[in-house]
């Protein structure tokens, strides 16, 4: 990741590029069975419901995974930040392990079983709520939308397709998926459903899967079945996750799952992973809680822009929430929008929050020890809710700070946001976010009257953490 601010001796930053783009980013070859899976993801086609080649897949990273196939999971995460992500090659590998899919200490020989539970609970999982649904097995069409049907078609081979392929299984992997399916049953038997909340579930999610990006190269051709993908794993999602549901935004979110993982199953347990820790953004408590986050830390940034935008009821930073929910994905080019939702779901800045602490106590040490005739005013404690997310939409908006006091209605604010789609420099963005990060924990590390010699030294041992 783009480092920011000056060093500790006042030279400027090294700002690295993409990753794998230049001297300042990872290059990695792969290995043979890596690049043909990634020119697999390539093909407009629809996702198999398993990829059986995933589970055996090395990750190249350095240092990140040993000879038997298990990960180092805090190297992963420092990795992807320091790096400002991985190459499109590593990606599928990687997020099956950063969103939770596999354990980090499962080997190479245990995933593929792992892989075959997790398929066969999928499958009986679907096939629940389809078989008390049997109306919203398909999508419905109106006719007027010809890629629609032909996504349908498009699908329905696929499903013919994974039918053939079974027949081919040998005596011994029927016999064990017989039995996985027998304790699946078990699971899930006493699992009911709420059918009038997820018929309505179901309508919401047949409306906004065909608004999905049609665009991307994903869903191009024979891809446009992928959207039939996306909607079954949505209603699976739905039916047994009652207390979430689906929520507009969901689509777009699942879709990017989808498009990097290329696997139906892969895609529902990955996405899963993730909504057990953000599907609170998408209640309204959550949403207002974000928006209250945020507009604190303005408020320690920018106290005049904070005033020209927040309102008692946080009106005016609504449009942030969008931001936030979806990894700022319409605001970046569409790569890019994948990096930083690898690089903001690492949590390194969180991770290494204690670390932080550790260097901000070991300098009110030193000041002790140095000013003992001087009053030491006590540092104010760094607020743990404001993670690099918000910092990344807080740099947004002072980044644009000027047209946004500009702005003096609500239609006006709209107008401006939505016009940002697309335009914005990720590394940019994120070397000023860390700028702003590093620069709100030294004003929260000792009183501004201590000597300058001391905040040097307390950003050189902040910045060797990223280092």
């Amino acid at each position: 990741m783009a480092s920011s601010g000056q060093a500790a001796d006042g030279s400027a930053p090294a700002v690295r590029g993409k990753p794998g783009s230049g001297s300042n980013g990872p290059v990695r070859e792969g290995k043979r069975a890596n690049g043909a899976l990634e020119r697999q993801v390539r093909e407009s086609r629809v996702a198999p419901v398993s990829c059986g080649a995933w589970p055996c897949a090395r990750i190249q990273l350095p240092g990140v995974m040993d000879s038997e196939g298990r990960v180092d999971e805090s190297r992963l995460r420092m990795y992807i930040f320091k790096h400002g992500g991985v190459s499109p090659a590593e990606r599928g590998p990687v997020w099956r392990f950063l969103f939770g899919m596999y354990p980090c200490s499962s080997t190479a020989l245990e995933r593929p079983l792992l892989l075959e539970q997790m398929t066969v609970r999928y499958q009986v999982m679907k096939r629940k709520w389809q078989q008390l649904l049997p109306v919203a097995v398909r999508l419905r069409l109106n006719g007027t939308d010809a890629e629609l049907v032909a996504a349908v078609q498009y699908f329905e081979q696929r499903q013919q397709r994974e039918q053939e392929q079974q027949q081919y299984q040998s005596e011994e992997v029927r016999e064990r998926m017989s039995f996985l399916e027998l304790q699946a049953q078990v699971l899930f038997e006493r699992v009911t459903f709420d059918l009038e909340e997820l018929q309505e579930a179901i309508r919401i999610i047949d409306k906004d899967v065909p608004r999905t990006d049609r665009d991307l190269a994903y869903y191009m051709n024979e891809g446009l079945g992928n959207l039939l993908v996306l909607r079954d794993i949505l209603i699976t999602y739905a039916a047994f996750h009652p207390e979430v549901s689906y929520a507009q935004g969901m689509n777009d979110l699942c879709s990017r799952f989808l498009e990097v993982l290329d696997s139906e199953v892969d895609t529902y347990w990955s996405f899963s992973c993730y909504m057990e820790k953000f599907s609170k953004d998408f209640r309204a408590d959550g949403l207002h809680r974000k928006i209250e986050i945020e507009a604190a830390l303005l408020k320690e940034l920018d106290p005049q822009l904070h005033t020209h935008l927040v309102t008692d009821n946080m009106d005016r930073l609504t449009f942030c929430h969008r931001w936030l929910l979806l990894g700022f994905q319409r605001e970046f080019e569409h790569s890019d929008a994948l990096r930083l939702f690898e690089i903001l779901s690492c949590d390194h800045l969180e991770l290494i929050s204690q670390e932080v602490d550790r260097a901000r106590y070991q300098e009110r040490l030193a000041c002790k020890h140095s000013l003992e005739d001087e009053p030491v005013t006590e540092p104010q404690a760094i607020n743990t809710e404001f993670t690099f997310e918000l910092f990344i939409c807080a740099t947004i908006l002072l980044e644009n700070r000027d047209a946004l006091l500009s702005c003096r209605n609500e239609v006006q604010l709209i107008q401006f946001t939505n016009s940002l789609q697309g335009t914005l420099d990720l590394n940019s963005s994120l070397e000023k976010a860390e700028e702003h990060f590093y620069n709100y924990c030294k004003r929260t590390a000792w009183d501004c009257r201590k000597s300058k010699r001391k905040e040097e030294h307390f950003l050189y041992q902040l910045r060797n953490l990223f280092s």
